[in-house]
């Protein structure tokens, strides 16, 4: 069973040889020490991000996805990280963001909620890089509510970033700016007016000050290496005032005395580190920063080759190949090294066990929020902080603000996890979770493993901290299924005195299926409205880390023999499915008697569906199946963000049952308008 180990020393390496700080560290710290930074302003003008459908008003809600389109995510080798992520900087929504950086424009202004989404640590390390190769700083300057794991890589990187909503309000083109990296003080000096930030938290600013990252790791890795990991579980006392991910975060505690509230940023052990083929060169970088990269093998360390490797590009495939090499040489195996069609590693991960209540998980990846499904705090990270992490075993996690979502009612017809968390997204708004840890509390234990891991993994899209599932009978009976009998570590739930900040009630039996149209999976509508507008698409396509799971194909499946029996089911438009990992493509090919002895594969073929590789492509847009310009398709993915699904390309989120329902009818639809009547021994998962 798979559990933290103690760092593991390279053949003749000893303690004593261990490399430490460099030189240059220790005149950093020296430097943050002495508040060096004093008197030393940063100077440049305005460069903001207007919202072109309201005048005047600056642009909210500006993903990674739009600061680094995925094409540009590529590292074709450790010498040349960062090339690609600075040219493609704001490729598409501003192309001639570089000429105005390097003219001086290093005031970086836009709205609410910047640089939400996936965790590419790309986009923070591209900015600064933009502005580096000019020799300039870049300050980011935003309102409320900026992306987290952005937040964090920034620190990590040493790239500036300013929360300050009244600075953002008052600023205009050819504005000048100054900040002062030692107070973090903001001015306009063309409106006369200076602004106090957001505060960090010591620990926060004390990265940063220290200048990132690489410097913290190489001052902490000798006393990692010499200190054993050590999870000890809170008494029923303390527990009692605590959420679920309060407990696990205490037990996971490095400083074993440290306070466990929301604004703390602790030291928190990790059971496993998982990183892809997009984030691991980054993260294998960091490594070798901090350790000399031969001194220790890299700790709780996993790699999953799932996003470019399918795709045919060269330059792609010299990508995967820093991951190859990272694992051949430290004796990474299956099925902590996962070949490219082996799964997604949202998926795969779990199957292979190395996933499990209790756990804490800081995945490379956003959605690695899906873990929070199977009773663990899974969060994204970015690469910096993995590759950190992989060298001490433990990462830096400022503790957010909790929520609770508690689910009553009973399931309707045809509703699934993904109607759930749409209707969710759709109710939370602009403003989304707010950057909070959120409890769910499945009352009725009537939420399976499947739609579990679609609300956990789409809390990236919500923009929390992470989501959690108590471990419950449900979680337990999915273990057994996969044969895995006893659990590392003990059933863990909120405590009966646990406070939330926002305390919300979700009646499942109000909701029905969902769409969710472009370009934010908070724009959802009832499915049977959206069928009225007859809404017609180019492919249908269903899987990916949301809904890729046997389950979730097996109620797609469901619709199409249900349609089969009623004289229909053949696809008016292309059906392709992505299953979550290999072991499910291989699964899916078996008999199920669900669907009279024919398998879920067969019957998406049967319906003229075709089965690909396990693999994240098209739902970043890449590879053949990616949107082209003006194309549009239905999706049970988990972001429809503009250019997300392909440059250029519609991106409409729904179900697997209403997915495969729309791509029998042609126009998008859930399975109603189909003429099946809801069976729950016929359809039900």
């Amino acid at each position: 069973m798979h559990a933290i180990e103690p760092a593991r020393l390279k053949p003749g390496v000893t303690l004593a040889t261990l490399p430490g700080p460099a030189p240059t560290d220790a005149a950093v710290a020296t430097a943050a020490d002495a508040s060096d930074e004093t008197g030393r302003l940063i100077r440049g003008t305005a460069l903001i991000f207007w919202d072109a459908r309201t005048p005047g008003k600056k642009l909210d809600a500006i993903d990674t996805d739009q600061i680094t389109p995925a094409a540009d995510c590529v590292s074709e080798s450790l010498a040349t990280l960062d090339e690609r992520w600075k040219a493609g900087s704001f490729r598409y929504l501003m192309p001639d963001f570089r000429r105005r950086v390097h003219a001086g424009e290093t005031f970086l202004i836009a709205g609410d909620r910047f640089a939400i989404g996936s965790s590419r640590e790309m986009s923070p390390a591209g900015l600064k890089g933009v502005a580096e190769e000019a020799g300039r700083e870049m300050v980011v300057v935003c309102g409320n509510n900026m992306g987290d794991i952005f937040r964090r890589n920034a620190f990590n990187l040493g790239l500036h970033v300013v929360q300050s909503p009244d600075a953002v309000a008052d600023a205009q083109d050819g504005d000048v700016f100054l900040f002062d990296p030692a107070s973090r003080m903001l001015t306009n000096t063309t409106r006369s007016r200076s602004y106090t930030p957001v505060p960090l938290t010591a620990k926060e600013d004390e990265i940063r000050r220290s200048g990132g990252i690489f410097t913290v790791g190489r001052r902490e890795f000798r006393r990692s290496v010499e200190t054993p990991p050590a999870i000890a579980w809170p008494d029923a006392d303390t527990a009692r005032r605590m959420t679920t991910t309060e407990q696990i975060v205490w037990a996971h505690r490095v400083d074993k005395q440290a306070d466990v509230r929301p604004g703390a940023t602790l030291r928190v052990y990790a059971d496993l580190l998982p990183a892809s083929d997009g984030t691991a060169p980054f993260a294998i970088h960091t490594f070798n920063q901090i350790t000399g990269g031969a001194a220790i093998h890299p700790r709780q360390a996993a790699v999953a080759n799932d996003h470019f490797v399918f795709t045919g590009k060269e330059a792609d495939d010299r990508q995967t190949a820093i991951g190859r090499e990272f694992a051949r040489a430290h004796g990474i195996e299956k099925p902590y090294y996962a070949t490219p069609g082996d799964g997604i590693f949202h998926f795969y991960f779990p199957e292979q066990g190395l996933v499990m209540p209790g756990q804490f998980i800081p995945g490379a990846d956003s959605h690695s929020r899906a873990y929070g499904a199977y009773g663990a705090v899974g969060i994204g990270v970015g690469s910096t902080t993995l590759g950190f992490g992989w060298a001490t075993g433990y990462i830096y996690l400022t503790l957010a603000r909790a929520r609770r979502v508690t689910f009553t009612g009973a399931l309707q017809p045809w509703v699934s996890g993904k109607d759930v968390v749409l209707e969710l997204l759709r109710r939370w708004g602009a403003k989304q979770s707010q950057g909070m840890s959120v409890e769910f509390v499945d009352t009725a234990r009537q939420l399976p493993i499947a739609y579990r891991n679609t609300i956990a993994n789409m809390m990236a899209e919500a923009e929390a901290l992470n989501g959690i599932f108590a471990p419950d009978d449900v979680t337990e009976a999915w273990y057994a299924s996969k044969g895995v009998a006893s659990l590392p570590y003990p059933r863990v739930g909120p405590g009966r005195d646990a406070t939330y900040e926002i305390d919300e009630t979700l009646t499942l039996s109000d909701l029905v299926p969902m769409i969710a149209k472009p370009f934010s999976p908070g724009n959802a509508f009832p499915a049977a409205d959206v069928a009225k507008e007859r809404l017609t698409f180019d492919k249908a396509m269903i899987g990916s880390c949301t809904n890729g799971g046997y389950d979730d194909l097996l109620q797609a499946a469901l619709v199409i023999r249900g349609a089969q029996g009623a004289g229909g089911g053949r696809a008016a438009k292309p059906l392709v499915v992505f299953p979550g990992s290999g072991g499910v493509k291989r699964e899916i090919e078996r008999p199920d008697p669900r669907l009279d002895g024919e398998s879920i594969a067969g019957v998406f073929r049967a319906a003229g569906g075709e089965i690909r590789e396990s693999w994240c492509g098209p739902c970043f847009g890449q590879g053949p199946d990616a949107l082209t310009r003006g194309q549009r398709a239905i999706t049970s993915f988990n972001r429809n963000w503009t250019n997300r699904m392909g440059v250029g390309g519609e991106g409409y989120l729904a179900s697997p049952a209403v997915v495969a329902a729309s791509a029998l009818l042609g126009y998008m639809g859930p399975p109603g308008e189909l003429g099946l009547a809801w069976d729950a021994e016929r359809f039900g998962v």
